[in-house]
């Protein structure tokens, strides 16, 4: 009959090791399971709709999480220092992804999505995106390492494959028109890029910000041949005048 776990429900409930969550739950509230230090596993069912802040933060021992298909907000810090994560799915339903919310899981070694259109659109806080220490993106149990950009993404959102080092290209669609704030940041492995729209994607218009930087040198940057003069002299794209080649797609 539960609906809602609510704010700080079980923290620091020491001797809890597993949690079964009914099928009715929509919502884990703030800090619902934070400091429970002996939890190993836990499956958010797919009525979820909503991981609130801080709602696992200093779980400790949790090695194995379970995302439900429902899930489209996961909140501030909602895994924040479960340093024993080693693996986490996220939905294709997820939406966003709150400040810090992967922060501090210094195991994870892996993220597994099933739909690349729909990690392009989730809205990363800063800190929030879990490659930051997995590293490596899964689609469909497979490593990601020439990335494809489907035809249906227009717009690549911040930080979405940031420390991505397990990318060596990527072929950006010619449908998208807008790539976002460090999309690419660290992604060191990354030396080929093929950019197909014939106008170049605007790129973010913060100062501080970089979408393709990172230690990868030799990176080449490849553009419609048509296009090339348009690219170096694009706003933002003229830093990567050196790596711009023509390419016939």
């Amino acid at each position: 009959s539960v609906t809602t776990i609510g704010e700080l429900a079980f923290s620091s409930c020491d001797s809890l090791t597993s949690v079964t969550i009914g099928n009715n739950v929509t919502t884990i509230g703030l800090g619902a399971f934070d400091y429970c230090d002996s939890l190993t596993s836990v499956t958010i069912p797919n009525s979820v709709t909503t991981i609130g802040e801080y709602a696992f933060r200093c779980c400790y021992k949790l090695t194995s999480v379970t995302i439900g298909d429902s899930v489209t907000t996961i909140g501030d810090g909602a895994f924040e220092i479960c340093s024993a994560l080693t693996s986490v799915n996220i939905p294709d339903s997820v939406r966003s992804i709150g400040l810090q919310a992967f922060d501090g899981c210094y195991s994870l070694t892996s993220v597994h999505i099933t739909d690349l259109a729909a990690w392009c659109k989730i809205y990363f806080s800063e800190e929030a995106n879990p490659l930051l220490y997995a590293h490596n993106l899964y689609l469909n149990g497979e490593l990601v390492e020439n990335l494809v950009i489907p035809d249906s993404v227009t717009t690549i959102g911040d930080w979405a494959f940031q420390n991505c080092t397990s990318l060596t290209s990527v072929t950006i669609s010619d449908s998208v028109t807008t790539i976002g704030c460090y999309a690419f940041k660290n992604c060191s492995a990354l030396k080929e890029v093929y950019c197909k729209p014939t106008t170049p994607p605007i790129l973010d218009s913060y100062s501080y910000c970089y979408v393709f930087d990172g230690n990868a040198s030799g990176r080449k940057i490849y553009v419609p041949t048509a296009s090339v003069d348009a690219y170096k002299a694009a706003s933002r794209w003229s830093s990567y005048a050196s790596a711009i080649e023509p390419y016939e797609f």
